[in-house]
């Protein structure tokens, strides 16, 4: 709460999540515990191939780029297919997670936000924060939804049975390549992505460069070397944060971004169109080049 009676927009409290907190509990416990014993070279390549398929193709294109910020088109079965890649990340549904992100996404662009959505505290709290817990605001929020999601049937499906659709391959796993398919396939696959999809949200909003400031904003940014590679181009976050519509996270040479290699090579298919990429249609209104001394790259990127 702010001083007297009155309560700011963003103000609100951090409650546990009992059903999150279950979830990714027992997930990462069967993971910390069941991943030496079982591991194996071929329980590991399966880890490996799966978890950058659904972190890639899935998340980072077919929900974050794709669902979230319509950066490009594809058909529907295309769609439906990248986004259910993206649910087997174990995160949540589709509409939850439009919704997680545009609450977030207009949080930190508040000129204040609650720690919680600026990652503010130390990394423990935030882990436990994020992972186990939910945030309830004192005045209520809605956060902008996209009708098309909120409407479609398949992603209603998707949103009701998104734990339920580990099963499947949880059971082909432990057919095909008994119980270290089953361990890494599963349950170390979703623990390490899980942890990692919040790692990157946590470093790329404290650390790394900056060539871009979000005026008014309460948070900024950074892009980060290390986790903007490891994270399909995710962490490239002060390059969404000023470009938010583009497909391409990644813009200068050095900025490795698989997420825009996967969608690059979906363009050259002519699967997919209109495809946004840095300039004047994708940037923030808000935001404002830093001086040359303090920045690494032009205003606008070139196409």
């Amino acid at each position: 709460m702010s001083g007297g009676n009155t309560v700011r927009p963003g103000d609100g409290q951090v409650r546990w999540n009992p059903a999150k907190s279950l979830w990714f509990g027992l997930v990462s416990l069967v993971a910390v515990v069941g991943a030496v014993p079982t591991f194996t070279p071929s329980a590991f390549g399966l880890f490996v191939g799966s978890t950058a398929l659904t972190l890639c193709a899935g998340h980072s294109v077919g929900i974050h780029r794709g669902l979230i910020h319509r950066s490009y088109r594809v058909p529907v079965w295309l769609e439906y297919a990248l986004t259910y890649l993206g649910v087997l990340v174990g995160l949540d549904g589709p509409r939850a997670l439009v919704r997680m992100h545009n609450t977030r996404d207009f949080q930190q662009n508040e000129p204040w936000c609650h720690d919680y959505f600026a990652h503010r505290q130390p990394m423990w709290r935030d882990y436990f924060w994020n992972l186990h817990c939910r945030f309830e605001f004192a005045r209520p929020f809605e956060p902008r939804v996209d009708e098309q999601v909120e409407a479609d049937a398949f992603y209603g499906f998707l949103q009701r049975t998104w734990m339920l659709q580990q099963l499947p391959w949880a059971v082909l796993f432990l057919a095909v390549g008994g119980l270290p398919w089953l361990v890494w396939g599963s349950f170390v696959r979703v623990a390490v992505s899980v942890t990692g999809h919040w790692l990157v949200g946590y470093v790329a909003h404290r650390h790394g460069y900056q060539d871009w400031h979000n005026e008014g904003a309460a948070v900024q940014g950074f892009n980060n070397l290390l986790f903007g590679a490891l994270s399909m181009g995710e962490g490239w976050h002060n390059n969404h944060h000023t470009f938010p519509r583009s497909a391409r996270l990644g813009i200068r040479w050095w900025e490795l971004d698989l997420g825009w290699g996967f969608l690059s090579l979906l363009r050259a298919l002519g699967l997919a169109t209109e495809v946004l990429e840095p300039g004047e249609q994708s940037l923030a209104h808000h935001a404002r080049s830093l001086p040359s001394e303090s920045a690494c790259m032009s205003p606008l990127p070139s196409r």
